[in-house]
């Protein structure tokens, strides 16, 4: 069974940077395969999409929100994927996850993601 295995989350003041990583940890899995993205669920609310790596090089997906604060990347050789996550404001305060999906599904629904990590808390104070 393959595990997204989440790290990088915590508190942060608003202004602040943190950086998410999320490591594929069954070594059959073969990483570059699969399409990275992330989601976020606030407390009381639904999990969201929040950005994606597309097919082609240099391809990638933000919501709206996000305006430029966030990068989305991944390195195949460490079976990592990362979310850079600039400027925080504190209703960015979520659960974050990643997620990988097969080619031919769509980046922007959590039903088209096949695994999931387990979530990390990200916190930003005013």
């Amino acid at each position: 069974q393959v595990q997204l295995v989440h790290s990088g989350g915590g508190l942060a003041q608003a202004g602040s940077s943190l950086r998410l990583s999320c490591t594929a940890s069954d070594h059959i899995f073969t990483f570059s395969n699969y399409a990275m993205g992330w989601f976020r669920q606030a407390p009381g609310k639904e999990r969201e999409f929040v950005a994606a790596l597309g097919w082609s090089a240099g391809a990638s997906y933000y919501a709206d929100f996000i305006k430029g604060r966030f990068t989305i990347s991944r390195d195949n050789a460490k079976n990592t994927a990362y979310l850079q996550m600039n400027n925080l404001k504190p209703e960015d305060t979520a659960i974050y996850y990643c997620a990988a999906r097969s080619r031919g599904r769509r980046y922007l629904y959590a039903n088209d993601y096949l695994y999931w990590g387990q979530g990390t808390q990200v916190t930003v104070s005013a």
